[in-house]
């Protein structure tokens, strides 16, 4: 069994172009992370991401994932764990969806709901029981503040981001004592491609900044890491907030 507080020499990222986990893969890969498996749908922008991990000396590989299609989760996470022993899997994958025309479409409202849960569940199992079949890792969520209470604003996205944060929690807990570390990441608002064009929340953070707090709770040996920390403290009242006063908010 191997020491969970160490860095990983090994990552397998599941959402092989979130610029979180790029930036992740880029922070590990300056400490001690020497082999990289970029995981997503085949693309330009997936080979993009794998040659930027390269010229930083990280032997890096791709290989298709598609978190909708869960009959495939087993066949691919196997063949990348039978290629050698995988430290840390991070999981980075999700969607945030469009909330007003979401609500009018219940299938495009289904969709954001597999990709951010139901594809984390199946994915998220398979990994949980490779890395507790070699014994040692780390299983990173980036979960996120969202799904702490959901806003009207965006309670689509929120519902599955708090089913995704329930179900790490307790995988977390099923694995304990297994040498297996699991860990979820709350982030706040995260200036990304991805959230392009909407308007910033307050505590808005970095891919950068997540990274760094992704390390520092590898380090650790954390079990939720929230991003800034400042937030452990707003969403601690949000959550008790009466429902009356919450849905006022201007939030």
């Amino acid at each position: 069994m191997k020491d969970a507080t160490e860095l990983p020499r090994s990552l397998l990222v599941l959402g092989g172009t979130s610029e979180i986990a790029l930036a992740t893969a880029r922070r590990l890969i300056a400490r001690r992370t020497r082999t990289v498996w970029l995981a997503g749908r085949p693309s330009p922008a997936l080979e993009q991401a794998a040659d930027s991990l390269r010229a930083l000396g990280a032997d890096t590989r791709t290989v298709a994932f598609d978190a909708l299609d869960l009959a495939s989760h087993e066949t691919v996470l196997g063949k990348v764990f039978a290629e050698g022993g995988i430290d840390m899997v991070l999981f980075a994958f999700g969607v945030l969806g469009d909330q007003a025309h979401d609500e009018r479409d219940p299938v495009r409202a289904v969709q954001v709901a597999q990709t951010n849960y139901t594809g984390a569940v199946s994915a998220g199992l398979v990994a949980a029981r490779a890395l507790q079949t070699q014994g040692h890792g780390s299983l990173v969520v980036l979960s996120s503040v969202a799904g702490e209470r959901a806003r009207r604003a965006d309670f689509i996205y929120g519902s599955s981001k708090a089913g995704l944060d329930a179900f790490t929690q307790g995988l977390g807990d099923a694995l304990f004592g297994t040498g297996v570390h699991v860990m979820v990441v709350r982030p706040g608002f995260v200036r990304t491609r991805m959230t392009a064009g909407r308007p910033p929340a307050p505590l808005a953070t970095t891919p950068e900044a997540v990274a760094t707090a992704i390390e520092l709770g590898l380090r650790r040996r954390s079990e939720t890491v929230w991003v800034p920390g400042a937030l452990r403290l707003v969403m601690a009242a949000l959550r008790h907030a009466p429902r009356a006063l919450f849905r006022r908010l201007p939030i």
